[in-house]
């Protein structure tokens, strides 16, 4: 499983971002393992096509990547707040290592101090 971080989504969905060509393009490249995000990661991802009104339009394209929404352990409370304290990293990011622990994934992101508190943490990295 490939948990994929909301800088990469956003990228793939944003034909403006700067990492739109690089999200694309790891994607394609990573098609033939499964994606998943945590359900938070999801629900940021769609913050910006809810506000403009192109919702349906990204939820289609998150389907088009058959991406899982990964539900976070019962235990998520108190396993989010320490890895906000061990990493220092906000809760979001939090919710990325946390489900790619929690579903033996590695990390798919363009945030490097994400990136690097992955490998710190012993969670593998796509590049």
């Amino acid at each position: 499983m490939i948990v994929l971080d909301a800088s990469v989504l956003i990228a793939h969905l944003d034909r403006d971002d700067a990492h739109h060509a690089a999200a694309r393009k790891r994607l394609l490249e990573l098609a033939d393992h499964p994606f998943g995000a945590s359900e938070l990661t999801v629900a940021e991802v769609l913050v910006a096509p809810t506000r403009t009104g192109a919702l349906a339009s990204a939820q289609r394209a998150l389907a088009d990547l058959a991406l899982a929404e990964l539900a976070l352990p019962p235990s998520a409370p108190a396993r989010l707040a320490a890895l906000r304290v061990d990493t220092g990293l906000k809760l979001p990011d939090c919710c990325v290592l946390l489900a790619a622990e929690a579903h033996a994934g590695s990390v798919l992101t363009f945030d490097e101090r994400l990136a690097r508190e992955a490998t710190r943490r012993g969670v593998g990295l796509d590049p």
